[in-house]
């Protein structure tokens, strides 16, 4: 086992770092506040310029053709850099959840027509597939794809898309054939200012401010059937492949956040002063410093252990699972954490409490925990049909 990153790794987390501190750092959006399409848009072609919202895209695309572990660090990387989560979780969506799943399924014309701008950041890219009535229930999908000849006609709503309402280009989920469960869903590309596409405005959400949210609408919205993702019927499968993606990549932005505020909270644990000593030297503040090290170091390995066997071809899906549950209950532990070491202090505006916010809704997108455990137990062979099915 190697823990040590390549050279070539190592230079551009660095450089990542630098670019997060000089352009990012102290950027935070005000809840309630209108949101700031422009200076999100200029960020995000910065981004481009530094190789970032490409990275996991083949160097023949205009991407960096990053594995899963120097695509980690590298989101690391952001997450550490910039006090704003929410930006990177919108470059993670994008990356993962979207860009992935046209790299791997995408035709030839998709792939050379959509993935060398989306890796500048001239566009941005959203991934539409959760419903009212189909969140854990991912196949339960309300929204509906009728095949007319040369076209699909697309009706139906998702919310909570992340990215909503600067995409350029969707990943849209869709039944094709209601019923039929893993089979029954296809995916598409559709563009922004397709007739019958429209999105909502932005939500107010408790963390992850940085990064925009909406409703999707699909009236009559019509789609070439050039643009199906993969194959009709194959919708899950590429759901189901940008998952491990998002599960393994996107969490280690919470490490790079978790590291940040971990450090500041050993320095003021140090430098704040009661009773005539630094609190850190008390056996509680200095225990609850280790238990977040603790916490953070472990949620990193098996981070990198599910990005080493993503790289590799692994189709194993406890792995991002496990990493999933580590780094996000961490993320909210340190969060927790760091506000009680400062006090009155840690209920106030500041890096503290804003890993709190953010960390909250880790525990939901991507599969809630939940749900991450029940997959961790059918894996483990405690499913009941797997259980009848060896009695039989």
């Amino acid at each position: 086992m190697n823990f040590e990153f390549d050279p070539d790794v190592e230079e551009m987390r660095a450089m990542t770092v630098a670019f997060a501190r000089r352009e990012l750092a102290g950027r935070r959006e005000e809840n309630g506040a209108a949101f700031d399409t422009d200076a999100f848009r200029g960020r995000w072609l910065l981004a481009g310029k530094q190789g970032v919202v490409g990275g996991v895209v083949p160097v023949e695309y205009g991407g960096s053709g990053l594995d899963a572990v120097a695509a980690s660090a590298v989101m690391e990387a952001l997450g550490y850099g910039s006090s704003d989560t929410g930006f990177a979780f919108s470059v993670a969506a994008h990356l993962f959840a979207s860009l992935m799943p046209i790299v791997e399924f995408g035709t030839e014309e998709q792939k050379r027509r959509l993935l060398p701008a989306l890796c500048s950041g001239e566009l941005i890219a959203a991934h539409a597939i959760t419903e009212p009535e189909a969140g854990s229930d991912a196949l339960n999908l309300r929204t509906r794809a009728e095949f007319r000849g040369d076209h699909y006609v697309l009706h139906g709503s998702k919310c909570f898309t992340t990215n909503a309402p600067v995409a350029d280009v969707f990943v849209v989920q869709a039944a094709t054939e209601p019923g039929r469960g893993f089979f029954g869903l296809t995916a598409f590309v559709v563009e922004a200012g397709t007739p019958g596409l429209s999105v909502g405005p932005p939500y107010t959400k408790v963390g992850l401010r940085g990064s925009p949210t909406a409703d999707v609408h699909f009236d009559g919205c019509v789609v070439p059937s050039a643009d199906v993702l993969g194959a009709r019927g194959a919708g899950a499968s590429v759901f189901s492949s940008s998952m491990k993606w998002e599960r393994t990549c996107l969490f280690a932005a919470y490490l790079g956040a978790m590291q940040r505020v971990l450090e500041s909270t050993v320095e003021y644990a140090g430098e704040r002063e009661q009773f005539g000593a630094p609190i850190g030297s008390f056996q509680a503040v200095g225990h609850r410093l280790v238990d977040m090290t603790l916490r953070l170091e472990s949620a990193r390995l098996l981070l990198y252990k599910a990005a080493w066997g993503l790289a590799r071809g692994s189709e194993d899906e406890v792995a991002p699972a496990l990493a999933k549950l580590a780094v996000s209950e961490a993320a909210v532990q340190v969060g927790l954490d760091a506000i009680q070491v400062r006090g009155a202090l840690g209920v106030l505006e500041g890096e503290a409490e804003t890993l709190l916010r953010d960390a909250l809704p880790a525990r939901i997108f991507s599969g809630t925990n939940e749900i991450q455990k029940n997959n961790i137990a059918r894996a483990l062979g405690l499913s009941g049909s797997r259980r009848r099915a060896r009695r039989r």
